[in-house]
């Protein structure tokens, strides 16, 4: 039997995943999350739920030997760009450390699978069109450092070790699950679409539009934004992939083309037949004009196929959660 332990399971991405393991009939299923980001009630109560930390390797070891896991699938961890450059020390303790005492943890305890929640933002900037897992990796934040430092971490440690991984990089995740039970609830969120619905919805009286001068085809950023139920799909694959006897790799997370800023916008504004109030602002530090996977290696390495790949769908999904939210804060 698969004993899955998923570390931030109470977070954005990872009660998407909680939720498709728990549609295949996963049975023996942990979360461990501290609650900083996260919410408990965004897990099923039939499964188990620990509130922690992965840097008290006491609980985690405990964790891992009482309910005899097998597989970690990693997502704690500190993840926006701008804060990250205000106080990266914070990032470097809770995303690289985090990772050491929780690899320390596995290979203790035997571990024998380890899926690892990694970003886009280890790559630098690239003339390429599309990025490779071959591509570059210079990050140009704290953030991107901390996650490719844990990448290179588990990496040493698999060598060392009887330890498999999977490293799943993600590109700009959005969307909520359809069925409207649980989507994005991150306080103070950043993620453009996530700001865009909120705005839509009348949570913020502007939407910022960080550089409207970059070299793309209408001045604004372009991202590959991903619906957050395919790349919980994509750690499933992961988990197949690894029983299977599959060797140690890492893949991008992306449908392999990107929609612009003001692509965003437009379809917002189509979907909600509302003109949002844009702000046109500088641009961010670290921002990068264009960020496009290819997904070529998913697809085929781990027989990964999209379901949701169309922004009217994830803007819909967003937008749906967004007015439910919104309902229930109003009649709260």
């Amino acid at each position: 039997m698969n004993n899955i332990l998923i570390t931030g399971g109470a977070g954005y991405i990872g009660s998407h995943i909680v939720k498709a393991l728990v549609d295949e009939h996963v049975t023996r299923l942990t979360v461990i999350d501290n609650l900083s980001t996260g919410f408990a009630d965004s897990i099923a109560p039939t499964i188990k739920f620990i509130q922690g930390d992965i840097q008290n390797t006491i609980l985690v070891s405990k964790i891992i030997k009482a309910e005899k896991i097998n597989t970690v699938i990693h997502l704690a961890a500190s993840t926006v760009i701008p804060e990250s450059i205000e106080h990266p020390l914070q990032y470097y303790q809770n995303n690289t450390v985090g990772t050491l005492q929780l690899l320390k943890s596995c290979v203790d305890n035997h571990v024998e699978n380890f899926i690892y929640s990694s970003t886009a933002a280890v790559y630098g900037p690239t003339s390429q069109a599309k990025i490779t897992e071959d591509s570059p990796t210079n990050p140009t934040n704290p953030y991107g450092h901390s996650k490719l430092m844990s990448e290179q971490l588990i990496k040493d440690v698999a060598t060392s070790s009887k330890l498999k991984f999977v490293i799943l990089r993600y590109f700009n995740v959005a969307g909520a699950s359809l069925d409207k039970s649980i989507g994005q609830r991150t306080k103070n969120a950043t993620h453009l679409i996530k700001m865009a619905v909120q705005t839509a919805c009348g949570q913020h009286s502007h939407l910022p539009i960080y550089g409207t001068n970059y070299p793309t085809f209408d001045g604004t950023c372009i991202r590959d934004f991903i619906h957050v139920c395919d790349l919980a799909n994509a750690h499933i694959k992961a988990i197949q992939y690894l029983q299977e006897g599959g060797i140690s790799d890492t893949f991008n997370c992306g449908y392999g083309h990107g929609y612009s800023v003001k692509e965003v916008v437009n379809a917002v504004e189509k979907l909600t037949q509302k003109s949002l109030s844009i702000l046109p602002s500088l641009p961010r530090k670290g921002d990068l004009p264009q960020v496009i996977a290819d997904n070529a290696k998913i697809k085929q390495n781990l027989n990964w196929q999209p379901q949701y790949d169309d922004l009217a769908i994830i803007v819909k999904t967003a937008l749906d959660w967004e007015m439910k939210s919104t309902n229930q804060l109003s009649n709260a």
